[in-house]
């Protein structure tokens, strides 16, 4: 077996065996159909507050800027469809990806162990990065270009097997490897996600306007909320994951075997009143490790006052 194949082999069974979904490979360049397309939204302020995502724009096309040499990058997705969905019943809603530990130190952990692996296996002189939601990297168009899926009408990624309740994450590297190709759009006519957002941040297919979504209210934006979204909050207080509920590609969402994940158990049982009366005590207990301790206590407390505001 001639090296290309060997070494692209052994990627695609180490993600199988560290508990990655799926594993997708692209050869490093510069994303030409992504960067007028990441320009214009930019233009049009669609990022609201976020102001990172205006900085280093060139590192976010080019992963030669992030890792200089890289010949590849390696795509992976990893599940975290909850066993139980905690939104049913009336109680106010988090997102799904924050219902246990802080996907950031699990998933980077399992990628320091795989890039450590591929240097025992390629060579200890190889360079690489590993990044999971933590750097400039165009995730969702590099998954897409590795064939993991593809970019759907919400702006997220999908996955005909498994929708889109996963992260991504990627390894950028100077190792040469054998690239899979992109898949097609199977959203066709759908627009289900479009039609079931209650603040139409959905702008036009494919773009969000960040300013009008709930996950960009409830947990970027560190300014009071802006009026006129009161009544059409629908009760989430971290996140929001409407127009991935409503998406038919999440039929085929399975649940998740990563006990890190799995919710605090007094998460289970917070009633609309407990959340009303959360202390700050309480809040570090439940949320000890959780990716919720991003809008930190005054922010979630914000966001529950702005749910209820409704009801006044």
């Amino acid at each position: 077996m001639n090296p290309l194949q060997k070494h692209t082999d052994f990627v695609k069974k180490t993600a199988n065996a560290l508990g990655f979904s799926y594993c997708g490979i692209a050869k490093a360049g510069f994303l030409e159909e992504e960067a007028p397309k990441l320009e214009q939204w930019l233009k049009n302020g669609y990022q609201g507050k976020m102001g990172y995502l205006e900085n280093h724009f060139d590192k976010r096309l080019d992963p030669q800027k992030l890792v200089p040499g890289s010949k590849s990058i390696i795509s992976l997705i990893y599940n975290y469809f909850p066993p139980k969905d905690l939104t049913d019943g009336d109680s106010f809603k988090i997102a799904k990806y924050a219902y246990g530990k802080d996907y950031h130190f699990v998933i980077k952990d399992k990628l320091k162990t795989f890039f450590e692996l591929m240097k025992e296996e390629v060579s200890q002189e190889i360079e690489g990065r590993v990044f999971v939601d933590s750097a400039p990297v165009h995730e969702r168009a590099w998954a897409a270009k590795a064939g993991l899926g593809w970019i759907g009408k919400n702006s997220l990624l999908l996955n005909k097997s498994m929708g889109s309740f996963f992260f991504l994450a990627e390894i950028i590297c100077d190792v040469e490897l054998i690239a899979d190709g992109p898949v097609k759009d199977y959203c066709g006519t759908c627009t289900r996600c479009i039609d079931a957002c209650p603040t139409d941040a959905i702008a036009q297919p494919y773009v969000v306007d960040a300013n009008k979504c709930i996950s960009y209210l409830t947990i970027e934006l560190k300014d009071e909320l802006p009026s006129g979204f009161e009544d059409k909050m629908e009760d989430w207080i971290f996140g929001c994951d409407i127009c991935q509920d409503v998406c038919p590609w999440n039929r085929f969402s399975y649940p998740h075997q990563e006990t890190a994940f799995l919710p605090h158990e007094q998460l289970e049982k917070v009633s609309k009143r407990d959340w009303e009366e959360l202390t700050e005590e309480t809040f570090r207990v439940i949320f000890k490790n959780s990716a919720v301790k991003r809008t930190k206590f005054k922010g979630l407390k914000r966001n529950i006052s702005y749910s209820t505001s409704k009801d006044l």
